[in-house]
């Protein structure tokens, strides 16, 4: 059974959202599946049937029948529909045969088909501060029931037994398996506010923001993640004082993720460290060689300084946290930070000598995809937005000069040491058994409320014929903008 989940990122071009920094929309998708898989796994009702014959403490036995059993209980066929501001709506159709001595001392058997109704409210625990699913107003209704009493020599009082028998039994009998059902699919939530690693640097926890709400079509939990160092210090996600919203055009009882560019900039900030690099290999890549005379090429005054050529040693500092920001079509990581070339000596000891200090912004393309149920990203270089020269021992020189070059070298150097730091992946909510692995990515179009000017990308489901759209109307009022789509197979 295919179903579907989305994954959304949600980004601004101006400032970033605090809380809630992660959505989570059910769809009927996700439910359907976790209660028949609940239901199926638990062999519930095979148990309870089990029990039904049994003398248990404080249980009057039934005036009328003695020895029985439940046996033959059919594959149950369960339909769920949401209950606006309560939960879900659950009615489970099957059917058994109750065994036993009747009053007439004769053998009974009598077959019945059911339905047991009951409405499972979402709530959060007060313990654990996770979802729960809490059993109200269960009932059974019969559908129908054969026995093979001799109806017609004392139809009322057969009648009478019959309805007496069947009301104190199956109630009794039903009903606490849905509570067990929903034990089952409450405790595929436990992991979800644990703590997950990003590499060694820290940590995240997907914390209720506030009591899950439902809608006709699905059930909203909003999250405030907490992105935590190692040291114990969290990391505080950007605000600005509006809350993200999902698009409004998704498909009908689908399920969607939606992950604040707010968040994810968080999660990147575990990371910052790790983006500092010391290069001092002398062939890297398609670069030509990388010593002092290679670098005379475009600064003159090098070779002034260096007449005989030494290999050039290059330091990268990122000195601000990282910053996802989305734009139409695609999702940027901005770096901010230092670069500083070093002529090294040859004398063992020696410390290289700083031949320039420049201060650069240059931004990655993003790509994202799924594997182990962590959000992944490979990046490209897109621009080098900005060089300026800080320190140099080589005299003034024009930036400008260096584009080509500093562009070449973060190309060939220094991106593919930070997609190898990109490698730990980033956690998703665990929750519910979700195999994220399956997911399907595709761009699609997203609409944001008023607010400043910002830029949305979501996951949700749409067809192949659907075309994503590619304006953004910045400012006050309506914003379109491309999002991810995550189609999943949760079989």
């Amino acid at each position: 059974m295919l179903q579907i989940l989305c994954l959304a990122l949600c980004g601004l071009l101006t400032c970033t959202r605090a809380e809630p920094g992660a959505l989570l929309r059910l769809g009927m998708d996700v439910l359907n599946h976790e209660v028949q898989s609940a239901m199926d796994e638990s062999h519930i009702l095979e148990k309870m049937a089990a029990e039904a014959g049994k003398k248990r403490p404080g249980v009057k036995p039934i005036k009328g029948i003695t020895d029985m059993k439940v046996k033959d209980v059919q594959l149950p066929v369960i339909t769920l529909s949401f209950t606006p501001g309560v939960g879900i709506f659950q009615c489970v159709s099957t059917g058994m045969t109750i065994t036993g001595k009747s009053f007439m001392g004769k053998n009974m058997e009598i077959i019945v088909v059911l339905n047991i109704t009951a409405t499972n409210r979402i709530l959060q625990d007060e313990e654990t501060g996770l979802p729960k699913f809490k059993s109200e107003g269960c009932e059974v209704i019969l559908v129908s029931v054969k026995t093979n009493l001799p109806s017609n020599m004392m139809p009322n009082v057969v009648n009478k037994f019959l309805d007496s028998t069947l009301h104190k039994v199956l109630p009794g009998l039903m009903c606490p398996a849905i509570d067990a059902v929903l034990v089952y699919v409450n405790k595929k939530w436990a992991n979800m506010n644990a703590p997950m690693p990003i590499g060694q640097m820290g940590t995240v926890k997907y914390i209720l923001t506030s009591i899950p709400s439902t809608t006709a079509s699905y059930i909203q939990v909003d999250f405030s993640p907490v992105v935590q160092q190692q040291e114990g210090n969290t990391i505080q996600l950007a605000d600005d004082g509006e809350a993200p919203e999902f698009p409004e055009d998704y498909v009908e009882g689908s399920s969607q993720l939606l992950l604040s560019a707010a968040f994810l900039t968080a999660e990147l900030a575990l990371l910052q460290k790790s983006f500092d690099l010391n290069i001092q290999d002398t062939m890297v890549g398609e670069l030509p060689p990388q010593t002092t005379k290679t670098l005379s090429g475009f600064i003159p005054e090098v070779a002034e300084a260096y007449p005989k050529p030494k290999p050039l040693v290059t330091q990268i500092r990122i000195n601000k946290p990282p910053k996802v920001t989305m734009e139409t079509g695609k999702s940027l990581l901005h770096l901010h930070g230092t670069l500083e070339m070093f002529a090294a000596r040859r004398r063992r000891g020696k410390a290289p000598v700083s031949l320039f200090l420049l201060e650069a912004h240059f931004n990655l393309k993003i790509q994202y995809s799924v594997r182990e149920n962590r959000l992944h990203m490979t990046t490209s270089l897109n621009r080098l937005l900005s060089l300026s020269r800080e320190t140099s021992s080589v005299g003034a020189f024009k930036e400008k000069k260096l584009t080509g070059f500093i562009t070449d070298f973060l190309r060939e150097a220094y991106i593919p040491a930070v997609n190898d730091v990109l490698q730990v992946g980033l956690p998703l909510p665990d929750f519910l058994d979700m195999n994220y692995n399956l997911a399907e990515l595709d761009i699609a179009e997203v609409r944001k409320g008023t607010g400043e000017g910002h830029v949305s990308q979501h996951f949700w489901p749409m067809s192949e014929e659907q075309k994503p759209a590619s304006l953004i109307l910045e400012g006050a009022g309506l914003r379109k903008a491309n999002a991810l789509v995550m189609d999943l197979n949760l079989d």
